[in-house]
């Protein structure tokens, strides 16, 4: 009874520090499984899972585990070793060790860009907190791209809406990119303080922008404003702009210098 105490701990304590939970995710190639049966030492084995989906365990050979939860899986084996007369009433226990099937890229504007492992069911907030939020430059409109039945489906999500409208989240699969773009930015010369290029924030009017750019010179006006900006076409036009018009990504804002 101690053994079987002890065992069970050992099982938790490896799954509280990072190993996968047998009911919570999907096996897949490349994933590395440490496989043990209670009171069965010489079963105990670290296998990796194959291009098509199997893994060798001693006494019963391959199993084909792709695609099954690790409980599953587990139920598979037991079922194995049982019919095959090796063990009368087998505990199997499996830990992913390593999890090469569910990655998903997090790349862009983020703090820390690479491939992270699904280790459990993970949403699109979960990812970007694992890879460090978005940096100083990210936006805050997030671009993923799912997966799905071969074909790729691109999805635009406003993260900033999502915390705020408690709304449900995206969910992440194996194989899916979550991208970071640039956040929009605008330019700003003429008779400023610090003229120069800088980020858009949520609904930024013509004033904040010229207050971003330290606000007027001593020769500046508030006057005669002009805003250079592309069309659909992408000819540039040239507006009158007014202090509560709304700046759009790659603005150009000019401040004029005051004649009087």
């Amino acid at each position: 009874m101690k053994r079987l105490v002890l065992w069970i701990v050992a099982t938790l304590l490896a799954w509280n520090l990072g190993a996968a939970g047998a009911t919570e995710l999907t096996l897949g190639p490349g994933d590395v499984l440490k496989i043990s049966v209670y009171n069965n030492p010489d079963l105990a084995t670290e296998t990796r899972v194959s291009a098509n989906g199997f893994i060798t365990f001693p006494l019963v050979g391959q199993v084909q585990v792709a695609g099954m939860p690790a409980a599953a899986a587990e139920k598979k084996i037991a079922s194995a070793l049982v019919s095959g007369g090796f063990v009368k009433d087998p505990q199997v226990n499996i830990l992913v060790t390593l999890l090469q099937s569910q990655l998903v890229s997090v790349l862009g504007q983020v703090n820390r860009p690479g491939r992270y492992p699904l280790d459990a069911s993970r949403n699109l907030l979960d990812v970007l907190a694992l890879a460090g939020g978005a940096s100083t430059d990210g936006s805050d409109v997030v671009t993923v791209l799912h997966q799905r039945d071969g074909k790729t489906v691109k999805e635009n999500i406003d993260v900033v809406e999502v915390v705020r409208s408690g709304q449900s989240q995206t969910e992440l699969t194996g194989g899916d990119v979550v991208y970071v773009e640039r956040a929009p930015r605008f330019y700003i010369y003429g008779e400023v303080q610090r003229p120069g290029q800088f980020r858009i924030e949520r609904s930024m009017t013509v004033l904040q922008a010229l207050a971003v750019g330290g606000g007027l010179t001593a020769r500046g006006t508030e006057r005669g404003l002009r805003i250079q900006r592309r069309d659909a076409n992408g000819k540039l036009q040239q507006l009158d702009a007014k202090p509560d018009d709304l700046v759009q990504s790659d603005d150009v804002v000019y401040v004029r210098e005051s004649l009087f």
